[in-house]
């Protein structure tokens, strides 16, 4: 078994880890760097589960090696939040009661939240698209669609505010 010292950029922060190069994403963010955030679930590939960003991608922590993503920007849920201010995704899964047992949630946020990032006014088919990697033993969905759908109207609301509070308008585009 051959360990190797690992410096990885998680959540902004650059964090070191001596770790087996056997071990993956996901074990390395669990046991030696104690994000709990990030979920076992299949360790397959299949649940989605162990969903993390990678330079803002989601990519399975329990498929990745944690010595392939050294040197990318990795986004666990626990890095959604501002300090003292949750991500509004995480506001509207808890305002629609789209987290039941919870287990899932952490892989749907951060899936979520590459959508958002990416195409910040989707249509519930595109959601439904983004979360097809993300099982949820819990509910039909119907919730969690809600909850990023109402996400993406207050990211959308603010950052309108925002361009008018900075003297712009909408005809400038």
């Amino acid at each position: 078994m051959s360990r190797r010292l690992l410096v990885l950029r998680v959540n902004g922060l650059a964090r070191e880890a001596a770790v087996d190069e056997h071990h993956t994403l996901l074990e390395v963010l669990r046991e030696d760097l104690h994000l709990t955030g990030t979920k076992h679930g299949c360790e397959l590939g299949e649940c989605g589960a162990c969903t993390v960003l990678v330079d803002g991608e989601p990519w399975l922590a329990c498929l990745t090696l944690a010595v392939d993503v050294e040197g990318c920007e990795i986004t666990t849920v626990e890095g959604l939040a501002a300090p003292g201010r949750p991500d509004p995704l995480q506001s509207a899964f808890a305002e629609l009661g789209a987290a039941q047992c919870g287990y899932c949630s952490p892989g749907m946020l951060v899936s979520a939240r590459a959508l958002l990032d990416a195409n910040p006014s989707p249509t519930r088919d595109e959601v439904r698209h983004a979360l097809a990697g993300n099982l949820c033993r819990c509910t039909g969905y119907e919730a969690i669609l809600d909850a990023v759908l109402l996400a993406a109207d207050r990211d959308g609301s603010a950052r309108a505010a925002a361009h008018v509070a900075g003297g712009g308008d909408r005809g400038d585009r």
